[in-house]
């Protein structure tokens, strides 16, 4: 018997993968009887943030990271595929389908026993995966701050708002994917400099909600706050999530001055999610502000930007890269807690200690996948990281290029040497998976 703890991404991959091995598991989530700031439903593997899983473009990092949870078998790999919505080279999902699936798939396995209880201690015995995530409950993560010896470590993450397709003025707005990869899947609004000033100004004169006293903003540099970023400098939007770059106004035939994009987040398109623009503005100002934008100036905003704590360990010294706490081989992390960022990273620990608490029961070895894979690179990172102060990781191949000698490493051409690169991963992945009987 295992016992998962936490329904999100990482432990219901968890699950599945020990469930498969034909292990029993015990998978634990709190909601509904406890709620978090961000959760709206009660359903396993909700996304409280973007409906992205980041690029699935062949040559890029987190395509390698997806090609290998798919030759992994990842059960949440297999259901993003098949509820997928149109979002360019990105694999975006449709986020309600995504979790009632992933809910209902994991109901109908007998080996998997939903509880929905708060854990507020750590197990004393047996095997388990702690995959409560980023929003722990405030006692379960001081039971995780004892364990660990230290304080835990936090950021705040952000989320973007999503708007009401009903309400844009699609005349306003042209439909492209940047360099015209995807197809016309995003919907895009074009600023001119004077549009693009008067919001940018908006922006950082508008009120956010304060953070409490005791609390101190560590924002995740890869999900600032808009209004952080803007703040940072007048043209920061242009060369980040404003950016104008590879879309043309078929109305004027020119690049825009800055672009807004917005991303569907169902395949109806009755939605979409300003990409992005998460934010921790207080709603009325995020209504206002974000009317400024050519097409939303009539926009309704069924849910608002908003921030929340993330918790997380710090893993280095306290993990092995088998995900196994080092003075409690029988106890696994796994998701953003153990020191990832990331849907697709989150369920890669997941799989990962999946795996390995069925090899630890089945009186088997534990096994990390070599360095130079992505999952690889990943747990090499959590385990090993040497830089300070520790924070959460996504996959790139500079992650990749630390664990193992960068294969075409004298091709000069970065996206032929990042092509060998994958195809090197995959190899070794595919040895691994042999080799240790995976």
């Amino acid at each position: 018997m295992v016992t998962v703890i936490g329904g999100g991404l990482a432990g219901s991959e968890a699950a599945w993968q020990v469930a498969r091995r034909g292990l029993d598991v015990r998978l634990y989530e709190m909601r509904p009887a406890v709620s978090t700031p961000a959760h709206t439903t009660d359903q396993l593997g909700e996304l409280v943030c973007s409906n992205s899983f980041k690029s699935d473009l062949p040559g890029t990092a987190p395509h390698l990271l997806k090609q290998e949870l798919r030759r992994l078998d990842s059960l949440l790999m297999r259901i993003a595929d098949e509820v997928k919505v149109p979002a360019g080279h990105a694999l975006a999902v449709d986020r309600n389908r995504f979790c009632r699936r992933l809910t209902e798939e994991i109901m109908r396995i007998p080996q998997i026993e939903i509880l929905r209880e708060e854990f507020r201690e750590i197990p004393s015995g047996g095997v388990v995966i702690i995959a409560t995530g980023p929003l722990t409950s405030e006692a379960f993560a001081e039971a995780i701050a004892r364990f660990a010896g230290r304080h835990n470590l936090y950021f705040y993450d952000a989320i973007s708002p999503i708007i009401d397709a009903g309400t844009m003025d699609h005349a306003k707005l042209f439909a492209a994917s940047r360099y015209g990869k995807g197809g016309e899947d995003y919907l895009n609004s074009p600023l001119t400099e004077e549009e693009y000033l008067r919001f940018y100004h908006a922006l950082i004169n508008a009120e956010s909600v304060p953070l409490h006293s005791f609390e101190k903003a560590m924002y995740f540099e890869g999900c600032l706050p808009i209004e952080e970023l803007a703040r940072r400098g007048v043209d920061t939007l242009r060369f980040g999530p404003m950016k104008p770059v590879g879309l043309i106004d078929p109305r004027t035939g020119k690049r825009p001055y800055a672009a807004v994009q917005l991303r569907r987040e169902n395949l109806m398109a009755e939605s979409y999610n300003l990409v992005g623009f998460q934010n921790h503005l207080r709603f009325p100002e995020q209504t206002r502000v974000f009317r400024l934008i050519p097409g939303l100036e009539k926009a309704e905003i069924l849910r608002f930007g908003r921030i929340h704590r993330n918790t997380y360990i710090c893993s280095p010294g306290l993990l092995w890269s088998t995900l196994q706490a080092r003075n409690n081989p029988e106890l696994f992390f796994a998701g953003q807690l153990c020191g990832v960022e990331g849907y697709i990273e989150s369920i890669a620990t997941g799989l990962l200690a999946g795996i390995n608490a069925a090899r630890l029961i089945q009186g088997r070895e534990p096994s990390s996948p070599p360095n130079g894979t992505a999952c690889g690179s990943l747990v090499h990172y959590v385990a090993n990281a040497g830089s300070a102060p520790f924070q959460p990781v996504n996959i790139s191949f500079g992650l990749l290029s630390e664990t193992a000698a960068e294969p075409g490493s004298r091709i000069r051409d970065k996206k032929e040497r990042h092509c060998v690169q994958v195809q090197e991963a995959l190899s070794r992945l595919d040895q691994w998976i042999t080799s240790d009987r995976i």
